[in-house]
């Protein structure tokens, strides 16, 4: 199985694999989504023990962000030389990224347990919410690597057009994450800690699994030993690539940050818990954008690599196209059934009322959240590592933030100033990184 890109429709690769990744994605999801449903139907505290387990959001953002910083900086280089022909430098740039995760993941295990108190308070906590954020973060953190070689290589067996493969990855972790987070929280009475111990295991599971069939017969890449000799110009392009995947759950982390900070400020640890149920619904409608384009990218980079440019713009249309239709669609859902999405993490009546005008606002305009997906994948997956920096620079520190420290002090505006952050940066964001896209990569892809 060669599964070259160059060959059938580009709308067939694209959709092969998308299918299954999309699945993925809405899956992997689970793994914290499903520890916040459950955790916010405890018999006692659950709205506080909510709150504390998205306090660590950030944290676990950052691990994400070394995560892609060697996941998706090595898989479109890896799709671009298979693409080439060369299957010896593509295999070596794997083996470099597997044991740049390792080592990486037991950096950030010994510094987030060490800096984990002030940290967390530093991110809004406040005495009620850290116990239940620090018995969470310790035991995510003592499973970090797993979570990290979970991720990180996954997107190798996606690149190579095994995206079946790439499913049943994250098929196998959630679902023992599903069994196993009922019987740690509520049988065992673990509570927050049960989530945490039910997502490291699985996890495990997943890395196993994934370890198991790139050392196996049926990929067309192996990992081995080696290609574990890291080379300092190898290494330097994983990284200038990855440093926009990177940068983007950077920046995340960072204004998930501000915006519990801010909002503990103006409006305590129920609005902080409002944002975590938000932030839970937008990763949920948000997966099939990023599962797509994650699925675009490998089709685009191989044929890129193959100087196909025709299939490379076709490519392009049809990952934008589809990522603004959905994301319209999605809009016009969570718009008109807003009270649905809010109960499935939390039946606080509470919570619920305040919410609703917050989501109503963070969520206006979201298709152009799909423009920056489409146009930064674009960048990604040709390889214009510095394009797809600049733009994630863009719409989080240069836009998000600031907004997020004025809007709230610009005519009493408080906690409605924090959520109107986001779609003000999505309209600017988006359109800027579209069409910059168009008018430097378009006119390149000439045969």
């Amino acid at each position: 199985m060669q599964n070259d890109f160059t060959k059938g429709s580009v709308i067939s690769n694209i959709v092969k694999l998308a299918a299954p990744m999309i699945v993925a994605q809405i899956v992997h999801v689970l793994y914290n989504i499903v520890d916040r449903i459950y955790i916010g139907r405890m018999p006692e505290n659950a709205t506080l023990a909510m709150t504390g387990v998205g306090l660590t959001l950030p944290i676990i953002s950052i691990i994400i962000a070394f995560t892609n910083l060697f996941g998706m900086g090595g898989a479109p280089l890896s799709s671009i030389a298979r693409g080439k022909g060369d299957t010896e430098e593509a295999e070596a740039i794997m083996g470099n990224c597997f044991v740049l995760l390792i080592g990486c993941g037991i950096i950030l295990t010994i510094l987030g347990l060490i800096f984990k108190e002030p940290i967390l308070m530093l991110f809004g906590a406040s005495a009620e919410t850290f116990p239940y954020a620090n018995d969470y973060i310790t035991i995510y953190l003592l499973g970090s690597i797993f979570v990290m070689i979970g991720l990180g290589m996954n997107s190798f067996i996606n690149a190579q057009g095994f995206g079946k493969t790439g499913m049943i990855t994250v098929l196998i972790g959630a679902i023992t994450n599903i069994i196993l987070d009922p019987i740690f929280i509520f049988t065992f009475d673990m509570g927050v800690r049960g989530a945490a111990i039910a997502t490291i295991i699985s996890q495990f599971i997943s890395s196993v699994w994934i370890l198991i069939f790139l050392c196996g017969k049926r990929t067309i890449l192996k990992l081995t030993l080696r290609n574990f000799r890291l080379k300092r110009r190898r290494v330097k392009k994983i990284v200038a690539l990855g440093f926009s995947g990177f940068v983007m759950a950077l920046t995340n982390s960072t204004v998930q940050i501000l915006c519990n900070a801010s909002l503990q400020f103006y409006g305590g640890d129920l609005y902080v818990g409002i944002m975590t149920v938000i932030n839970s619904i937008r990763e949920v409608i948000s997966l099939p954008v990023t599962g797509f384009t994650n699925a675009a990218q490998p089709v685009i980079g191989y044929n890129y690599g193959a100087h196909s440019y025709n299939r490379v713009r076709s490519a392009i249309k049809f990952m934008s196209i589809v990522c603004v239709a959905y994301t319209l669609l999605a809009w016009g859902i969570l718009y008109l059934f807003p009270v649905f999405f809010i109960r499935i993490f939390n039946q606080n009546p509470e919570l619920i009322s305040k919410a609703l005008p917050a989501l109503r606002i963070y969520f206006f305009g979201f298709f152009m959240m799909s423009l920056q997906f489409s146009g930064q994948s674009t960048f990604v997956a040709l390889g214009k590592s510095r394009h797809a920096i600049f733009f994630s620079l863009l719409r989080k520190v240069v836009i998000v933030v600031p907004l997020t420290l004025i809007l709230p002090r610009v005519m009493g505006l408080g906690t409605t100033g924090v959520f109107l952050a986001e779609p003000v940066s999505n309209f600017i964001g988006g359109a800027a990184c579209f069409l910059t896209m168009l008018a430097t990569v378009w006119p390149e892809l000439k045969e």
